[in-house]
């Protein structure tokens, strides 16, 4: 169990999500399968999957769940192409054109002929709470997906007073001050990644990888005006990362020695080597996520927004 991506929200007042009552509240929106007429649907499942029953998975006071989201795949192609027929067959049959308003009406009647043959997929999304830091944390690498998620919690339990974490100076412009003029923040080091945007609306992107970015050609393009708005770093050779500048982590790796720290799964079972790991990363990013806003000028404030 470790996350890949990190999209971090603050509780606006101290959490009160406990375990028993969250429980309760997740079974009321736990996932069902799409029906025969369903595009797609939404819920919650154990986050052990086969190996866990419940639909959330609590150690040391953290909260971890996953929603699961399936949706019918029904290519468009496939509906263009029996919608071309119906029309054909309609002008031949009665020598009229078909108008638009009538094709989109046997488009959507084709839809629902075809939505319960379709194929289904699925996606699970992560997420724990961590009423101790105060902070909802999803393992997403879009928007779109943890505002899904979030939307899905917060009718779960009926309020859930969460915004994105922010720190007190833009992300970039810390950024690029650490490329152009250092030293990097304690615990902090520069790896060889990074993606340089010009601040015109329509300025160009430079995509950096395997590139000292001390170097005097990435000065050059800083010194003309360009933004670091995505950076690998390594943070106290636990972690990697790709920090881009809406303070959204990306390709979050942790450290191997780390990750055997659990246990080898020949030695423990599926159940316990999951827990181990849920606990070792909760412990690491409880250290990190404090230590990436100080580097960053400390956490907004109600007083600094």
């Amino acid at each position: 169990m470790w996350f890949k991506n990190l999209r971090i929200y603050r509780f606006s007042r101290p959490c009160e999500l406990n375990e028993e009552s969250l429980e309760k509240a997740l079974a009321e929106f736990a996932f069902t399968p799409c029906g025969s007429q369903d595009r797609q649907q939404l819920g919650w499942v154990a986050p052990l999957g086969r190996h866990g029953h419940t639909l959330l998975h609590a150690a040391s006071g953290n909260l971890l769940l996953c929603m699961r989201r399936e949706e019918r795949v029904l290519p468009s192609a496939v509906v263009k192409e029996a919608l071309d027929s119906k029309v054909a067959e309609i002008e031949e049959a009665q020598g009229r054109p078909v108008p638009r308003k009538e094709q989109q009406t046997l488009k959507e009647e084709i839809e629902m002929q075809l939505l319960p043959r379709a194929f289904t997929r699925s996606q699970k999304t992560f997420a724990y709470v961590s009423p101790q830091e105060n902070l909802l944390i999803v393992d997403a690498s879009s928007a779109g997906k943890a505002d899904e998620l979030v939307s899905l919690l917060r009718k779960t339990v009926g309020s859930l007073p969460v915004v994105p974490l922010a720190s007190n100076t833009n992300p970039a412009a810390c950024m690029t001050d650490w490329v152009k003029n250092g030293p990097m923040p304690t615990g902090f080091s520069l790896l060889e990644e990074a993606e340089l945007r010009d601040t015109q609306e329509d300025g160009g992107v430079i995509r950096c990888k395997q590139q000292d970015l001390t170097s005097d050609e990435i000065f050059a393009h800083l010194e003309a005006g360009k933004m670091v708005t995505k950076l690998a770093v390594d943070w106290r050779e636990r972690l990697t990362c790709l920090l881009e500048q809406e303070l959204v982590i990306k390709r979050l790796k942790f450290n191997d020695l780390l990750r055997e720290e659990s246990g080898n799964s020949d030695d423990v079972d599926a159940a316990a080597k999951f827990d181990a790991d849920f606990l070792l990363m909760c412990g690491e990013l409880a250290n990190f996520i404090p230590e990436l806003l100080e580097a960053l000028g400390g956490e907004q404030s109600d007083d600094t927004e």
